[in-house]
């Protein structure tokens, strides 16, 4: 059991979480709800679904599906993390009180992923996990730090690298799994 002096220490730690939310929120409320980089957000998170569900192969949905949501989740869990350490830190939300990029977790690392695996899907698979870790650490991620979409007060691209790597391989895995039908025709 925990005494009643540890409680009331994590109770007050938990009150100065609380207060920083809240002025995140009215940060977030006055500051970038509507902005130009806000709509860039919204945008970011919504057209990539619609070109993978346009572009998509119809039959392999369901093993895309399970690679795409794979990647969010690890996606969503590492940048949490990211964020908690004080390793990069968002400017721009869609959402104030979710604490990584939606646009990046939920929508272009997934739909990317997905894309290159139905793509060419007789290639082997470390290579094309190099090629996404290159894309998403060399351009991606300066890129959306050039547009100040977020700092890295404790991190480099260049780091990210081998994390993307390993994120691809797994999704990868997952959609090649004897479970599925085939993607080669």
């Amino acid at each position: 059991m925990l005494s009643d002096e540890l409680k009331k220490l994590i109770e007050k730690q938990y009150d100065k979480v609380d207060k920083a939310n809240s002025d995140i929120v009215d940060i977030w409320i006055d500051h970038i709800l509507f902005t130009f980089s806000w709509w860039i957000s919204l945008f970011l998170l919504v057209v990539p679904w619609i070109l993978w569900l346009k572009y998509r192969k119809k039959k392999s949905t369901t093993r895309l599906l399970t690679a795409g949501i794979w990647v969010a989740f690890i996606a969503t869990w590492l940048n949490y993390i990211g964020v908690t350490l004080g390793l990069w830190r968002y400017n721009v939300k869609l959402i104030p009180v979710i604490p990584d990029f939606l646009p990046w977790d939920f929508s272009l690392l997934p739909v990317t992923v997905m894309l290159f695996i139905q793509y060419k899907p007789k290639t082997k698979p470390f290579i094309k996990a190099i090629l996404f870790a290159s894309l998403v650490s060399f351009i991606g991620e300066p890129l959306f730090k050039w547009l100040d979409f977020f700092e890295y007060p404790g991190w480099h691209f260049l780091a990210s690298f081998p994390f993307y790597i390993g994120i691809y391989l797994v999704a990868n895995s997952l959609a090649m799994s004897e479970n599925f039908d085939s993607l080669h025709n």
